[in-house]
């Protein structure tokens, strides 16, 4: 399978993973609208999530693949499947520790990531008995990273890419069956969404299996201390224990950024939490359907290449997968900028939203929009080194990037309020993602290919096209007003997009760009 094909069939998946979420959090803003308990609940979801990205999905994806690549070049099939056993057994009883502490110490938690709510204790409490009954999705969660690191591995790319559905799906059924059954027994209908999130946790890993088994992969768990004492002792597993320390900090940079954001949205107006996080999940779409597709396919693929030593390869799959980055992130970044309003406008402005929400989750959408570049980048960059089984080199990168942010946050939130929260994470970004190129250029591990200067011309151009037609549609257009014809505010909405795509890829057409070069790699 192409790296293209591999690719797209990634993002292809992760869009409708993102579709079914915005369906979700569109369900849920109409149905609950913005309030603390809202806050309460994305305070209560972020804390696992804050695990499960630095730990599973994080610090042991970035440790565990490398080394799983690598050790199947070298040993075949036979060994990876002996470090898989070990690996399984070593994280499972970790996960089992973590998942006890999390419950106990979960007054504790939402203290440190939003001590703000203290402003409505109601809501308070209701994060901490949410983020104890949410708390062991992480143990789920860091299973589901470690099968679809396993899959991705050997090139089964669908499954992992497909298994997030499942959790929105989850969580719209709470929404629409769940609610109303708490609501008749009493209980604050917020809840409902933690019997979504658990079991989204476990059907994910459930819809895992049977692809493991199909490739001979399905791990086989040491239940014993003697079990565990036995994958402690490999030394494949030591080597991914050793590479998680520095990952898990550079991984736990990036989360303490968020976690520091979301404690000072906590003490911004009731709902900052919420707008960010409706922000937040617009931005997923372009991240996630570019940054995390490629960044799923290249990780194993430049592994490989580093273990055959084959750096010519190495170096054209970044040379590759940045290009693509900047040939969609730029239009893209251009239209969060200049289209935030009515974009927020026909997605979420329904039921309970209010029109001033809509402004405030635009503002919000711009500043993210501000770094999409270094955001997407960063997922292409950042697997060149960790294919090197370097780790220390991002995790420095990202605390100076950490330090930026929030030297940027005492400048911009006085001012800008919850949307500098936003712009200061994606000003960052550039930075982190700007440094990390230029080490990847300083080692000459990546080396351009020429043609670079032509590219970015051309897609500059075509983007700044695209920004003075989306601008007109922004001021020309009733965005709001069109809140009682939803209809005709989704289909213009759809033409708009449509001829957004045309006049991009038209004009790159016309200044001389040849698309089949991404296609044929």
């Amino acid at each position: 399978m192409s790296l293209f094909k591999a690719a797209s069939t990634v993002s292809l998946l992760t869009l409708a993973s993102r579709v079914t979420g915005l369906l979700r959090d569109v369900l849920m803003v109409s149905v609950f609208g913005v309030s603390a308990l809202t806050d309460a609940f994305y305070v209560a979801f972020r804390i696992p999530n804050l695990f499960r990205r630095v730990f599973g999905e994080g610090a042991f994806s970035q440790a565990f693949v490398p080394v799983l690549a690598g050790n199947r070049a070298t040993e075949g099939d036979a060994g990876a499947k002996v470090l898989v056993d070990h690996v399984s057994t070593v994280l499972l009883w970790t996960l089992v520790l973590l998942c006890i502490l999390g419950v106990v110490g979960a007054p504790l938690l939402v203290w440190a990531l939003a001590s703000g709510l203290q402003q409505t204790p109601h809501a308070y409490d209701a994060a901490i008995v949410m983020t104890r009954w949410m708390f062991p999705y992480i143990g789920f969660m860091s299973l589901v990273a470690l099968a679809g690191g396993i899959l991705n591995t050997w090139k089964r790319f669908a499954v992992p890419a497909a298994s997030p559905v499942l959790l929105n799906l989850t969580l719209i059924l709470s929404i629409v069956v769940v609610a109303p059954w708490f609501q008749r027994l009493g209980i604050e209908p917020i809840y409902s969404q933690c019997v979504g999130v658990m079991l989204g946790g476990i059907l994910q890993l459930a819809f895992q299996l049977p692809a493991l088994r199909k490739i001979g992969m399905l791990p086989r768990i040491g239940a014993t201390f003697a079990g565990l004492r036995a994958a402690l002792n490999d030394p494949s597993t030591r080597t991914i224990l050793r590479l998680m320390l520095p990952a898990l900090l550079g991984v736990s940079v990036a989360q303490i950024s968020l976690l520091i954001n979301t404690q000072i949205a906590s003490h911004l107006a009731p709902g900052s939490v919420s707008w960010l996080n409706s922000a937040d999940r617009l931005m997923e779409f372009p991240t996630a359907m570019l940054g995390v597709a490629l960044g799923v396919v290249l990780m194993p693929q430049l592994a490989a290449a580093r273990a055959s030593q084959d750096e010519e390869r190495y170096s054209g799959m970044l040379d590759w997968g940045l290009r693509l980055v900047v040939l969609l992130a730029i239009p893209c970044s251009v239209a969060l900028l200049v289209f935030a309003r009515p974009l927020v406008a026909t997605l979420f402005h329904y039921g309970a939203f209010k029109a001033s929400d809509v402004d405030q989750v635009a503002l919000a959408l711009g500043g993210y929009g501000s770094g999409l570049l270094g955001l997407v980048a960063i997922k292409v960059l950042a697997p060149g080194y960790y294919a090197s089984q370097d780790m220390r080199t991002p995790m420095r990168i990202a605390i100076v990037a950490l330090l930026i942010t929030q030297l940027l946050n005492l400048a911009l939130v006085p001012w800008l309020r919850h949307a500098g929260l936003a712009l200061s994470i994606g000003l960052g970004a550039l930075v982190n993602a700007g440094l990390l190129l230029a080490g990847l250029l300083r080692r000459g591990r990546y080396k351009p290919s020429p043609g670079w200067g032509r590219f970015a011309l051309q897609v500059f151009a075509a983007s700044a096209l695209l920004g003075v037609f989306l601008t007109w549609a922004t001021f020309n257009l009733p965005w709001i007003a069109w809140n009682d014809q939803k209809l005709l505010r989704i289909g213009v909405m759809a033409g708009l997009m449509a001829a957004s795509g045309v006049l991009y890829f038209g004009a790159l057409r016309i200044a001389g760009l040849k698309l089949r070069q991404f296609v044929r790699h």
